[in-house]
C-alpha cells in the first residue's frame, strides 16, 4: 500500500503544480521538475524513494525517443544535411569538448567529464519548440537554425546512449573494444530493424488498420515500440535507442501522424514521471553547500553556449551577429536528454550522486530561465546589436517565375481545407489564383495533382512580392492561426492599400482587430463559412449573383460532393474509427513507365470490396476532372484518389504490380 500511497501523493501534487504552471504560461516540464524537487527526499520529503517509479520514468524516455524517431525521415535528413550535420555536429562537438576539458581541468575523471559534457551540450527540444511556436518564430532564420541544431542533438543523444553503457562495462585496460562493439551492434540493429520495417511492419499495420479498431492499432504500435526497446536492451544497448529506431521505422509509413496522436498521451504522462524523478534528485540544501559551483555551471551553460552557437552559425550559415546571438540564446539551456544521459551515467556508476546533484541543479535552473531568454531574445539582440531584423532573403524564384505573367489573380494565403475550397471555386470560374502554405506534405501532394500551390511564408514581404501582390486582384487569408493571419494582413497593407483582403477567422473575437488592420471582409469558420466566403469572393470578382446562388444551392442539394475531399497535411489527424468517411482524403499517384495498369481503362481498376473515387487525371498539362471510365491509363499520368489510406495503398499495389 505504501507504493499506492506514493503514487496518489505524486499525482495530486503533479496535477496541482502543472495546472498552476500552465496558468502562468510556463512549460509543464518545469512543473514536473518542481514537483520532484518539492516532494522528493531533498525537499519536503513526502516521498522518500521514487525507485518504484523508475521503470515508468525510463519508459517515458523510450516514448520521447520514439516520438523523435517519428519526426525523422531519410529524405528530410538529406534535405537538411548542411544545417543538420554541419552546424548541429559542430555545436555538439564544440560544446562537448569545451565542457569536457573544463571538467577534466577541475579534477573530474575522463568518464565523468564526458558524461557531464554530453549532458551540458544538449538543449531542450520541448521548451524551445513550444516557446518558438507560441511566439510565431519557428519559420524565422533563427527559428530554422535552432530547430536544425536541436534535431542533430536528438541524434547525438542516441550516440551518447550507446557509448555510456559501453563505458560502464569496459575492461580496465581498454575502452576502445567495448565502444567498437557497441557501435557495431548499434549499426547492425538499425539496419535489421529498418529491413523489418519495410518487410514486416508496413503490411502488419495495414492489416491492423483494416479492422478499424483504435484499441487494436494502439496495441500494435505499443508492441512495436516496446519490442524494439527490448531488443536493444538485450544487445546491452539502451532502451531509448530501441524506441528511437522503432519511431524511425514507423515514421516511414503513412500511419505516422496517427501513431503520433495515439502515443502522445503515453509519452507525456511517462515523461512527466521521468522529470519528477529527475527533480527528486535535486536537493534544495545543496544550494547552500555548493551554490558557487551551481551558479558557475549555470553561467557557463548560458554564456558559453550562446557565444559558441553564435560563432558557429555566423561561420557555417553566414548569418548576421544578431541572428547568431538569437540562435545561441534560444539554445542556452540544458535539456531533457541531458537528464537522460545523467541517469544512464548514474546507473552505470560512472558519476557519483553529489556531482550529479550539482549538474542537475544547474540544468534545472537553466530550464527555468529558458522561457524568459527565448521570449526576450529579440529585445536583447536589438539592445546589443541595434537591429535584429531578418536580413533580406533570396526571392523564391519558382514562385516568382510562375506568377511573372499573372495579373488580376487571387492570392490565397493558406492551402488547408478552406483554401482548397476557394481554389476550386476560382478554377471553375477560370479566375487565376496562386496559393501559399508552409506545410511541405500538403504542398508536395497538391502540386503533383496540378494545383497552383507553393511553399512560402505569407508573412514575408518578399514572398508576397514573388506571388505578384502588386498585380493581384484580391488576397484571401484562410489559415486558422489568427496571430499569423493578423501579421500577414499588416504586411499586405504595408505593401498595398487598395487590394481587397478577405480574412477567415474561427469566430468574431478578433473582428475589430482585423478591421482595424485593414481587412475588407472578415468571415467566420467551418464549411458554411467557406461557402459564404466563396460567394463574397466570386461576387466581388464580378460573377453574377444568380450564378453564385445556383452553385451554392447545387452544393447543398448534392450534399457538398463538389467540395468533398482534401489533401491532408501534417496538422490533419487520420482517424481510426468505424466511420470510414471520416478518414477519406485525397491521395496522388504518378504512374511510372513499368506500371502494370498502363494501357488498362479506369473502369478495369474497380474493386468490388473497396470504396474510392478517381477525382482527377492529369496528363501533361491537361487536367481531366471526373475522368471517363473508359479512359486508358498512360505512363506519367497523375491519378488523384479520394479514399482511405488503406484503400489507396491497396490500389497502388494493384496499379503498379497487378497484385
Amino acid at each position: 500500500m505504501e507504493h499506492f500511497d506514493n503514487i496518489l501523493i505524486l499525482l495530486a501534487w503533479a496535477v496541482a503544480i502543472v495546472a498552476l504552471f500552465r496558468r502562468i504560461h510556463l512549460p509543464p516540464v518545469l512543473g514536473y521538475l518542481f514537483v520532484g524537487t518539492l516532494i522528493g527526499p531533498g525537499g519536503l520529503g513526502f516521498i522518500q524513494s521514487l525507485e518504484e517509479l523508475s521503470i515508468f520514468a525510463e519508459f517515458g524516455v523510450v516514448f520521447l525517443m520514439f516520438m523523435i524517431g517519428l519526426e525523422f525521415s531519410f529524405p528530410r535528413l538529406m534535405a537538411m544535411k548542411r544545417a543538420l550535420l554541419g552546424l548541429g555536429g559542430l555545436q555538439v562537438l564544440t560544446c562537448t569538448l569545451t565542457a569536457g576539458l573544463a571538467g577534466w581541468y577541475f579534477g573530474l575523471s575522463p568518464q565523468t567529464a564526458f558524461i557531464a559534457a554530453g549532458a551540458l551540450a544538449l538543449s531542450s527540444t520541448v521548451v524551445v519548440a513550444k516557446q518558438l511556436s507560441e511566439q510565431n518564430e519557428l519559420h524565422t532564420v533563427h527559428g530554422h537554425l535552432s530547430i536544425s541544431i536541436l534535431l542533430f542533438q536528438d541524434l547525438a543523444a542516441v550516440l551518447f546512449l550507446i557509448i555510456i553503457p559501453a563505458m560502464g562495462r569496459r575492461e580496465e585496460s581498454s575502452l576502445f573494444i567495448p565502444l567498437f562493439f557497441a557501435l557495431v551492434k548499434g549499426i547492425g540493429v538499425t539496419v535489421a530493424l529498418a529491413l523489418a520495417g519495410q518487410w514486416i511492419l508496413r503490411p502488419l499495420l495495414h492489416e491492423v488498420a483494416k479492422a478499424h479498431s483504435t484499441e487494436l492499432f494502439m496495441l500494435a504500435v505499443l508492441l512495436v515500440a516496446l519490442s524494439a526497446a527490448w531488443i536493444t536492451q538485450q544487445l546491452e544497448l539502451s532502451l531509448a535507442l530501441g524506441g528511437f529506431l522503432a519511431g524511425l521505422m514507423l515514421g516511414e509509413t503513412e500511419f505516422r501522424h496517427q501513431i503520433g496522436i495515439d502515443i502522445r498521451p503515453f509519452r507525456d504522462v511517462l515523461l512527466g514521471l521521468f522529470f519528477i524523478t529527475i527533480g527528486a534528485l535535486f536537493q534544495i540544501t545543496l544550494l547552500s553547500q555548493h551554490w558557487i559551483w551551481v551558479l558557475l555551471i549555470l553561467a557557463a551553460i548560458i554564456c558559453l553556449k550562446t557565444l559558441i552557437i553564435m560563432g558557429l552559425t555566423m561561420l557555417v550559415s553566414h548569418v548576421s551577429p544578431a541572428k547568431g546571438f538569437r540562435t545561441g540564446l534560444i539554445l542556452a539551456q540544458g535539456g531533457e536528454f541531458g537528464f537522460a544521459i545523467l541517469t544512464v551515467g548514474i546507473n552505470q556508476k560512472l558519476i557519483d550522486l553529489q556531482q550529479t546533484q550539482v549538474l542537475v541543479a544547474a540544468l534545472v535552473l537553466s530550464i527555468f530561465a529558458a522561457p524568459l531568454l527565448i521570449r526576450y531574445n529579440k529585445a536583447l539582440a536589438n539592445y546589443l546589436f541595434k537591429s535584429a531584423e531578418d536580413p533580406p532573403q533570396e526571392e523564391p524564384h519558382q514562385l516568382a517565375e510562375h506568377t511573372a505573367e499573372l495579373k488580376n489573380h487571387v492570392i490565397i494565403c493558406g492551402f488547408g481545407r478552406v483554401g482548397q475550397i476557394l481554389s476550386r471555386f476560382l478554377e471553375h470560374e477560370k479566375i487565376p489564383s496562386v496559393s501559399l502554405d508552409l506545410d511541405p506534405t500538403r504542398i508536395s501532394t497538391s502540386t503533383s495533382a496540378g494545383e497552383h500551390a507553393f511553399y512560402g511564408d505569407a508573412r514575408r514581404a518578399e514572398v508576397l512580392a514573388a506571388a505578384g501582390l502588386a498585380r493581384a486582384r484580391m488576397v484571401v487569408i484562410s489559415f486558422a492561426d489568427e496571430p499569423a493571419a493578423l501579421e500577414t494582413l499588416k504586411h499586405i497593407r504595408d505593401l498595398r492599400l487598395d487590394v481587397p483582403v478577405f480574412v477567415r477567422t474561427r469566430n468574431d473575437s478578433n473582428l475589430k482587430a482585423f478591421q482595424k488592420a485593414g481587412a475588407t471582409e472578415v468571415v467566420p469558420e467551418s464549411l458554411e463559412a467557406s461557402l459564404m466566403l466563396a460567394s463574397h469572393l466570386l461576387l466581388t470578382l464580378g460573377v453574377p449573383a444568380s450564378r453564385i446562388l445556383f452553385k451554392i444551392r447545387a452544393i447543398h442539394a448534392d450534399r457538398y460532393r463538389m467540395i468533398q475531399g482534401f489533401f491532408k497535411g501534417e496538422d490533419d489527424p487520420t482517424l481510426l474509427d468505424d466511420a470510414e468517411s471520416l478518414r477519406m482524403s485525397l491521395h496522388t499517384l504518378t504512374i511510372p513507365e513499368d506500371a502494370y495498369a498502363i494501357g488498362k481503362t479506369i473502369e478495369a481498376l474497380n474493386h468490388a470490396e473497396l470504396t474510392f473515387t478517381i477525382k482527377t487525371l492529369i496528363r501533361g498539362s491537361v487536367r481531366f476532372s471526373e475522368p471517363s471510365p473508359d479512359m486508358e491509363i498512360q505512363a506519367r499520368d497523375v491519378l488523384v484518389f479520394y479514399s482511405t489510406p488503406e484503400t489507396f495503398y491497396i490500389m497502388t499495389e494493384k496499379i503498379l504490380r497487378g497484385i
